[in-house]
């Protein structure tokens, strides 16, 4: 077989982008699909055509096999790839395209089936000798014998759905009295990704590192592994931070789980990409957790440190072409790591954001920065779908400098319209426990405190910015109405605080969360006197493109970017962002808040579980209900002890962000 022609990719976002592009490099044309709410979005403007396939709920469009594969005879193209999640690791649709003629560009159908269920693998694990972590992955599915094997393994245990992956439908639980109610949570959320409620038991091992192998396999009977990526920092079961190679991987202990990954492989005759993850303990023992029959998320680290384009891997293998290159050719080169920038309040629980990036400004690409994104600035992060701005790689000879590099980097990205992580993970990168390699799957939990300051107090220097920049924002608004004015010179065009008795001076009013600061400004010819909080400094500065301020504060010369978007003032300063709103300083701030019994829906979703009984009396922080949003499920929590009176909605009604979810009367 020759090399397709012409591919479609079904899938969405950052994945397909990346898929055009090296698509794109090898001359090979591509078909988008897209849904209503997509319709502008970046992977269909970087295709070579792109065809409609339905509204926006994934189950009416990404999710329809058929209609993708009528996408792709029509636009005629010779293979599919499935990127990851929707139709990636569907077996039918796998066979649906075999049946149409259409190559799909992953591995066989047998080898999907027999990695899909999570039960199924672990038997054939063990026959292949794989080492398998202690548990009960069979057929009953009975509450209560589930419970009695959980108790017989010992805890804490972790229910996890066996048609599942990317950390949903997945429960940790610490004793027996909580485990009917975890499995009944975890179970709808199987349902709900997966449309299979089935679920395993296993042994949580303590202080867990998550380390998984790359492996490629071909259709001439060649298997390779591609080294290992440690993905340890995870919140909820999902990956927050990846790197590869493994810190403190043993060149016998990467052998090892290697050969296992590739026998894993080998058992169930595996062609294309693939990726074995494994449970490893903290004295180097190590189980099989799951193996994953697509590309994954975080493939770009595997790619900086050997050099190869996984995705070009993928098509040649799928042309029928054998493996590029054999074991022994394969070697490690620096160090790479991957953050995953999302639309997300990490001090809200990770809540997910939705909006336009009003702003978006990502750190220059090079040798050593790549970003992975499907989006662009203007462009909607939707509640439809998985809320990833992008994914940020570095590479660099060491872990150290990689280390730096990332820093570095996520200080330069740069996001408004919606909360994000960024500052989350420039945290999270400089944390001791994680700098020095002190890595498990608790690491978030247990650096709490570094990770999650209560308070941060902006510096001065970023009050005097926010109002340099105002100040600047002013006489650059004067200049373009003055050059539209038929009188550009009139001296009611000046903004230099000019009067015939003196200089003027004036207040200016920001607010920081909570805080409420006036800032003085004295003009002085080119340059201004700003007095805060009693200190008079002199400053000046030039604005440049994208918000860029350069500054001069009282001698200091500082950059830094300021980007307005409404009342907002966003100053980004030292790795940091500020999001001052800027306050009519004749404007008095009043006592009010919110309405009292009032509990809101933090975001869109749908309502899939009533814990409490209405007209019962609640302690504070007890589950009232359970509401679903871009697939996880998020508790709603009584703020205080008191009644709940009734809930406005029912099990399966959509709500609105803001949405009055209870009706709630706290105690007196």
């Amino acid at each position: 077989m020759t090399m397709f022609d012409k591919i479609l990719i079904a899938n969405r976002g950052e994945i397909a982008c990346r898929v055009i592009k090296t698509a794109r490099r090898l001359g090979i044309r591509t078909v988008a699909v897209y849904s209503e709410a997509d319709a502008g979005a970046r992977h269909v403007r970087l295709a070579d055509e792109a065809v409609l396939i339905g509204p926006a709920a994934v189950r009416q469009s990404y999710l329809v096999g058929e209609r993708i594969i009528a996408a792709a005879k029509q636009s005629g193209a010779q293979a599919i790839h499935p990127g990851y999640g929707f139709l990636s690791e569907n077996a039918d649709f796998a066979v649906s395209c075999a049946t149409a003629g259409i190559v799909f560009i992953g591995p066989p159908v047998h080898a999907i089936r027999a990695m899909g269920l999570k039960s199924a693998a672990k038997a054939l694990m063990e026959k292949a000798r794989v080492p398998l972590t202690p548990g009960y992955h069979g057929d009953n599915q009975n509450a209560q014998f589930l419970r009695g094997q959980a108790d017989a393994i010992g805890y804490p245990v972790l229910i996890k759905a066996s048609a599942g992956g990317g950390g949903k439908g997945m429960r940790l639980v610490e004793k027996s009295e909580d485990f009917i109610a975890a499995l009944a949570s975890c179970q709808r959320e199987a349902t709900s990704s997966f449309g299979d409620a089935n679920v395993l038991v296993e042994k949580y091992v303590l202080r867990p590192r998550h380390i998984e192998i790359q492996v490629f396999g071909d259709a001439h009977g060649n298997c390779v592994y591609l080294f290992e990526r440690d993905c340890s920092v995870q919140r909820r079961h999902q990956k927050v931070l990846e790197e590869a190679p493994a810190p403190g991987m043993s060149p016998e202990r990467r052998a090892a789980m290697g050969r296992a990954a590739v026998e894993a492989a080998k058992a169930v005759g595996y062609v294309g990409a693939g990726t074995v993850e494994f449970i490893a303990s903290q004295d180097g023992s190590f189980y099989f957790m799951e193996m994953n029959t697509r590309l994954q998320v975080e493939h770009p680290v595997t790619e900086m440190i050997t050099g190869l384009d996984l995705v070009e891997w993928q098509l040649r293998v799928a042309a029928g072409e054998p493996l590029p290159l054999a074991q022994e050719q394969l070697e490690i080169r620096g160090h790479a790591l991957e953050a995953r920038i999302y639309a997300e309040d990490p001090g809200k629980g990770f809540l997910p954001s939705t909006g336009r990036l009003v702003h978006l400004a990502p750190p220059e690409e090079s040798l050593h920065v790549r970003v992975d994104t499907g989006v662009e600035e203007g462009d909607e992060i939707t509640p439809h779908y998985d809320p990833m701005i992008a994914k940020l790689i570095v590479w660099d000879d060491s872990r150290p400098r990689a280390l730096a590099r990332m820093q570095k980097a996520l200080a330069d990205y740069r996001v408004v319209g919606v909360a994000n992580n960024i500052e989350f993970l420039s945290r999270l990168v400089a944390c001791p426990a994680f700098a020095q390699a002190d890595l498990d799957t608790g690491l978030i939990e247990r650096e709490h405190d570094y990770l999650f300051p209560e308070h941060v107090t902006a510096p001065d220097e970023a009050w005097q910015l926010v109002a340099l920049a105002e100040l600047l924002f002013e006489a650059h608004r004067a200049g373009e109405a003055a050059a539209g004015d038929g009188d550009p010179h009139s001296p009611w065009h000046r903004r230099d605080g000019w009067r015939i008795n003196g200089a003027a001076s004036r207040s200016l009013a920001f607010r920081l969360g909570e805080t409420l600061q006036n800032v003085e400004v004295a003009y002085a010819g080119e340059s201004f006197a700003l007095t805060f909080a009693g200190h008079r400094i002199d400053a000046r500065g030039q604005l440049g493109r994208g918000g860029l301020l350069r500054a001069e504060l009282g001698g200091r010369r500082l950059n830094a970017s300021v980007i307005a978007a409404g009342e907002r003032r966003h100053v980004f300063l030292n790795g940091r962002v500020w999001p001052f709103a800027a306050v009519d300083p004749l404007y008095q701030i009043g006592e009010g808040g919110g309405a009292e019994g009032q509990l809101v829906a933090p975001m869109p979703g749908k309502v899939v579980a009533l814990i409490a009984l209405p007209g019962a009396r609640v302690e504070k922080g007890s589950a009232l209900l359970v509401l679903e949003a871009m697939k996880m499920e998020h508790t709603i929590t009584a703020p205080a002890a008191g009644m709940l009176r009734a809930f406005h909605y029912a099990v399966g009604d959509q709500v609105a962000d803001g949405a009055e979810l209870v009706d709630f009367a706290p105690d007196q």
